[in-house]
Formats: C-alpha cells, sequence, structure tokens
C-alpha cells in the first residue's frame, strides 16, 4: 500500500514519479535514506511502516535532524517519526507537528512491484557523484 494523495497539505503539486526501487527490498527496512541530486538539504526519508510506505524531507524543519534515525510511533492512529535530536513529532501522512512546525511530505504510489515517489529532483538510494548533482 502508498500513502498521499496529492491533496493533502505538506504535499508537493509538481514534479515527476521516481523510481526507486522493488517493494520486496525497500519493505524490509524501516526507513531509507533517498539521496536527491540537489544535495544533502534535500534528502527525502522512505519510510516503511505498517504496509505502507510514506515519504519526506530527511532533514527536521526544527534544526535539521536525521530522521530515518528517528522513532515512530502510532498514538490515536496517527503514524508519527520523532526527531532524535530534540524530539519534534512530524506526522508521516501530513508532515505536520504538534508545533507550528510542518515537513514536506511527497505521494507515494506502487506499480508494478516498484516503489516510485512523486518529487522536482532525482532521488536514489545511493549518493550522487558530485559531477552528476543538479
Amino acid at each position: 500500500m502508498a500513502s498521499g494523495s496529492g491533496d493533502e497539505e505538506g504535499n508537493t503539486e509538481g514534479g515527476s514519479w521516481r523510481l526507486i526501487g522493488p517493494v520486496e527490498g525497500l519493505s524490509k527496512k524501516r526507513c531509507r535514506l533517498m539521496y536527491c541530486s540537489l544535495g544533502f538539504k534535500s534528502d527525502v526519508c522512505l519510510f516503511y511502516v505498517k504496509g505502507e510506505f510514506f515519504a519526506m524531507d530527511a532533514r527536521c524543519a526544527h534544526s535539521g535532524g536525521p530522521l530515518c534515525e528517528g522513532d515512530i510511533e502510532e498514538a490515536d492512529g496517527v503514524l508519527q517519526v520523532f526527531c532524535p535530536w530534540h524530539d519534534y513529532d512530524f506526522n508521516l501522512r501530513t508532515g505536520k507537528s504538534g508545533t507550528s512546525l510542518q515537513q514536506q511530505v511527497y505521494e507515494v504510489k506502487l506499480e508494478d512491484g516498484n516503489v516510485h515517489v512523486k518529487h522536482a529532483n532525482r532521488l536514489s538510494l545511493e549518493p550522487f557523484p558530485a559531477d552528476q548533482k543538479s
């Protein structure tokens, strides 16, 4: 199952569907860092929780903490990731926090056994060589 309907607050309007990889392999880890061709500040986390994929900016909106290293909890049916640096929480579906902070979230779809994320730039499970960024 994939997340995102495209009309929730925090979802990107534009972008292209980026092939990330096979569901079978990606569903074996709770979180994977997807490198963005724009560099470190634009990387994205791909979460797999309770049979669903979610994607959001990898760096916490508060101070840039690594959300892929955060704890994931469910409270009142809401899945949240907690930043490991200062414990800020973000809804995996909407990116909203219990504070005024907001994480950018991205649509995810499953097609032909593969995971795709809608994003304006190229994404990869491996870092981009320095001369291929943009």
